[in-house]
């Protein structure tokens, strides 16, 4: 955000400026009082178990120049500093992410899908970033919240933005999509996660192409051609549509070779041919890494450059990062997990070349609901024919253990959680091993490679 005054932040939020100087400045918005910083705007957003009104002097202490804030504001705050009122701080936070989107001339591309998407976005971003200014949603902040925090970090120069927007429940995409109004939309694939409260995979698909009714016909829509979904998603839209695949679409990948460092391919269709190098393994990110440069040829990109960008791709940690310590090779696919990206991973375990053995250290998955047994079932079964080793964490797990073990895998082992199963691998991993690493996000699995460094 560039810097406004908290006249205008009144104005464009709906709330009532009590205290301050109307002209002072706020530089920067933060909602986390620890990481404050001089002329900072602080929202105090409460929920279930805090209340960050109790959080707003701590905020003035360290240079807080104001707080958007509802209720009773804590006493002894310097005489200058501002309070912005409203009855609902998240209401207020985002009409103003809502005013400040009016005011940024930039091309936005939204991300969405079922998995995938911070990865995608992550590519997307260095795609555009060789030729645009971009902005781009830090980290995974894609939902109700996260989403108007990544919009107000945008500022006015920023030429292109690359949003991500997630979802757990029916109804959340179409309120973020209309705050980004995306001028292209990527959905990355309709898949498993989120089916304990969206209940099926067609609920998902409706879901995800809510994004796809808020691009204009003057728009893009990017899509997986082998998707099951792709017929229903592309009925959504009025928007330019691009489809990106292996064996399909008019963007697609071809002579795929795997390497341990990443892979080499070629990308053909009807905007040409270009050879590309992702130091990233695995198929699924050649096929993510197609929906960027479908997003680059959007912004009038040549595929060329398109493809010579994503040499320049680095993934944030656990997100099949590779790490080699004390000779065993670890893909760190830690950040977060569902049956669709677990059968990802452990196709790229089985493709990728090694010295040693495989071993997959799996971890639980979240919000599957009544479809958790057949999906670890699931993964299960692709763990026993793509390693040599599968280690189940938890509890949870022990279904993907039950299934390799049914399917035939001779080495399966079950661990309560990730001291002991860091512990079993220190036994049984040697120099030359691969060893696979991946759960959701609340198992955190990074754990167990603490016991290696």
């Amino acid at each position: 955000m560039d810097p406004l005054t908290l006249s205008t932040i009144a104005a464009m939020s709906g709330t009532s400026l009590l205290a301050g100087n109307p002209e002072t400045k706020a530089l920067r918005i933060s909602k986390d009082s620890r990481t404050v910083r001089a002329g900072d705007l602080y929202v105090a957003l409460s929920g279930e178990r805090f209340d960050g009104n109790h959080f707003i002097a701590e905020a003035a202490s360290k240079g807080a120049v104001a707080a958007l804030c509802c209720g009773d504001c804590p006493s002894g705050l310097p005489h200058d500093f501002g309070i912005l009122s409203t009855p609902d701080t998240l209401t207020g936070l985002t009409l103003l992410a809502s005013a400040w989107r009016d005011r940024l001339n930039l091309r936005a591309v939204a991300v969405t899908g079922s998995s995938g998407k911070t990865t995608v976005k992550d590519f997307t971003k260095v795609v555009l970033g060789g030729t645009f200014r971009v902005t781009a949603t830090e980290g995974n902040l894609n939902n109700h919240l996260g989403l108007p925090l990544s919009i107000l970090a945008a500022n006015l120069a920023d030429q292109a933005a690359v949003w991500e927007i997630g979802m757990n429940h029916r109804g959340e995409i179409s309120p973020l999509a209309g705050l980004a109004r995306p001028d292209v939309g990527i959905i990355t694939g309709i898949g498993s996660a989120h089916l304990e409260h969206l209940g099926s995979l067609e609920e998902i698909a409706a879901e995800k192409g809510d994004l796809l009714e808020r691009i204009a016909a003057t728009g893009f829509a990017i899509l997986p051609a082998e998707d099951r979904f792709v017929a229903t998603l592309r009925a959504r839209t009025q928007a330019t549509i691009i489809e990106t695949g292996f064996e399909h679409g008019d963007i697609r990948a071809e002579n795929v070779v795997q390497e341990r460092g990443g892979s080499r391919f070629t990308i053909s269709g009807q905007y040409g041919r270009a050879e590309a190098w992702l130091p990233v393994p695995g198929r699924h990110m050649v096929g993510n890494a197609l929906m960027a440069v479908a997003a680059g040829l959007t912004f009038g990109i040549r595929l060329e450059e398109c493809a010579a960008s994503l040499g320049s791709v680095v993934l944030g940690g656990g997100r099949l990062g590779k790490l080699e310590i004390r000779g065993i090779t670890f893909l760190d696919d830690t950040y977060n997990a569902n049956p669709d990206s677990m059968v990802a991973a452990l196709e790229t375990l089985s493709n990728l070349r090694t010295k040693g053995r495989r071993i997959a250290v799996l971890g639980k998955m979240g919000e599957l609901g009544d479809h958790a047994a057949a999906g670890y079932e699931r993964v299960g079964n692709v763990a026993g024919r793509s390693a040599d080793t599968v280690i189940s964490v938890g509890p949870d797990a022990s279904g993907i253990a039950e299934a390799a073990r049914n399917g035939g895998c001779s080495d399966v082992r079950e661990t309560a959680g990730n001291e002991e199963a860091s512990e079993l691998l220190m036994k049984v991993a040697s120099p030359g091993d691969l060893v696979l690493l991946k759960g959701s996000r609340s198992a955190r699995m990074e754990e167990i490679l603490s016991q290696f460094s």
